[in-house]
């Protein structure tokens, strides 16, 4: 839902930046996978023992790497379909080692079944939501939208993990229980989305 409202404002900002690195001979694939691997090191080296803080600003300044390898390709001037699918790929790697970290946290450190019982249920339905889209949109049909899309995932996730490592209780809880709601809703939109576009295709081609 943010990618609708922001994408115009945020590329103000990205897109001189990702010119400057294609100037500097990067490339947007290599910048897709040094963010990824650095996300997925940072979240599954923070998280897990204890330090939430660090790891809410260390996994969201690399997941602003993926802003990044899209205004590279349009600085270059093209993108390509190997490149669509390595950032698709690399961004389900991200939020898994994410939410596989802070499940750990939660069930380790924390000792809270419930809150590592929400993180897994947000985990499977995070990935749930992108295949939902994924497979649409190869059979030809539309699955865009919904309340909580990867966006609006981790800043949900990184806001709890941020307020419970600044020491506000059942942060982590909170977020990850309205999150888990949210996916479900979101779940429920995309297969609506999804039914609606082939009915539209079938009334098309009848």
């Amino acid at each position: 839902m943010l990618n609708i409202f922001a994408r115009a404002s945020v590329s103000r900002v990205t897109d001189p930046i990702g010119a400057l690195l294609v100037r500097a001979g990067l490339t947007p694939n290599a910048m897709t996978v040094f963010g990824t691997a650095c996300a997925v090191a940072g979240a599954l080296w923070l998280f897990p023992t204890g330090h939430l803080l660090a790891g809410t600003f260390v996994v969201w300044g690399f997941a602003m790497f993926d802003l990044l390898d899209g205004a590279m390709a349009r600085a270059r001037g093209y993108g390509t379909r190997f490149g669509t699918v390595l950032d698709a790929a690399c961004d389900r790697i991200a939020d898994g080692a994410l939410m596989g970290a802070v499940a750990w946290w939660c069930f380790v450190v924390a000792n809270d079944r419930i809150a590592a019982a929400a993180c897994l249920v947000c985990l499977v339905l995070g990935q749930v939501i992108s295949y939902i889209k994924a497979r649409a949109e190869a059979a030809g049909l539309d699955a865009d939208g919904g309340l909580v899309e990867r966006a609006e995932r981790l800043i949900i996730t990184l806001v709890g993990t941020g307020l419970e490592g600044l020491g506000v209780p059942h942060a982590v809880i909170v977020a990850l229980l309205l999150l888990a709601v949210l996916s479900v809703v979101t779940v429920l939109q995309r297969f609506l989305a999804v039914a609606r576009s082939s009915a539209t295709r079938a009334e098309e081609g009848g």
